[in-house]
């Protein structure tokens, strides 16, 4: 099996459990390949992506993939799996595509965008060279200290000692496991009666903002404090820390959804390929 993004955090864990399952990988990322990732995974054989990347010859045909890469960049591979002989695989969009589309902020709606066309792009070539397509559409990830959701709450509560919240911070949140996402990457493959479908993949419970931000504060053995603050002082704020590297990329788009429900139904990936995360149990080993 022919895994993208593969030193991804979601990543990491497929390849885990495609060793559980028997599985060869054959494991391709843009980023350098460390020697310690190869030799935690002593099975799976490496390849960088650089520009005019091609296997070998000789190498054998990868008819399975999981592009786990942001899928706005997959069409840059289709020739490449077409000549692999690609013929079912899943790949990871995000619900962001539905919660962003509206957003106030626009490298949001931009992203929205993106991943629109990357789902777009995905059926049309698949379906018209008959190769079986699987979407997954994670809500918030979490998980191993990798993330960008929790652990930049955690980065910013251990910095500041508080938490800024913009009204009663009530919009209803579904975090999810990194853990979770590749059982669910691999379940869908795994599962023959699963083609040609899109799948939400979302977490086991369902709490507010503010009741996510005060397990984070639990786990991190801190006081909870949580500031309530108006939105005019959350735009200062925002454009004040904005110039902070780390906090180049915080919107007052991403303030004003912790107002708003991010919940979605993934009965239908339970239903279909046995999906069932775990509650949003916060534990030292997914902190940075």
């Amino acid at each position: 099996m022919g895994v993208f993004g593969a030193t991804s955090s979601v990543g990491k864990c497929v390849l885990s459990l495609l060793a559980q399952h028997g599985w060869q990988a054959a494991a391709f990322s843009r980023q350098q390949i460390e020697a310690e990732i190869m030799l935690q995974s002593p099975a799976v054989a490496w390849y960088q992506l650089v520009y005019g990347f091609s296997m070998e010859k000789g190498d054998k045909e990868i008819t399975s993939w999981l592009y786990l890469a942001p899928i706005w960049t997959l069409p840059a591979y289709f020739d490449f799996l077409a000549a692999q002989g690609a013929r079912r695989i899943v790949a990871l969009s995000s619900t962001s595509i539905f919660t962003k589309d509206d957003s106030s902020d626009s490298g949001e709606k931009k992203l929205a965008q993106r991943l629109v066309e990357g789902e777009a792009n995905l059926r049309a070539w698949a379906e018209q060279r008959g190769i079986t397509w699987i979407i997954l559409r994670p809500t918030l990830i979490y998980g191993q200290g990798r993330d960008k959701n929790i652990t930049e709450i955690v980065r910013f509560i251990r910095r500041f000692k508080f938490f800024p919240l913009l009204g009663g911070a009530q919009g209803l949140r579904q975090p999810v496991h990194v853990e979770d996402v590749a059982a669910a990457c691999v379940a869908a493959f795994l599962a023959s009666n699963v083609a040609n479908r899109a799948y939400n993949i979302s977490g086991g419970e369902i709490m507010s903002y503010r009741e996510m931000i005060k397990r984070v504060f639990k786990v991190l053995d801190q006081p909870t404090c949580l500031l309530t603050i108006p939105r005019w002082t959350f735009r200062l704020a925002v454009n004040i820390l904005r110039r902070l590297p780390r906090y180049r990329h915080w919107t007052v788009a991403m303030a004003e959804r912790m107002n708003r429900d991010l919940v979605f139904d993934c009965s239908e990936a339970s239903r279909d390929f046995g999906y069932t995360p775990r509650p949003f149990l916060l534990v030292k080993e997914d902190l940075p």
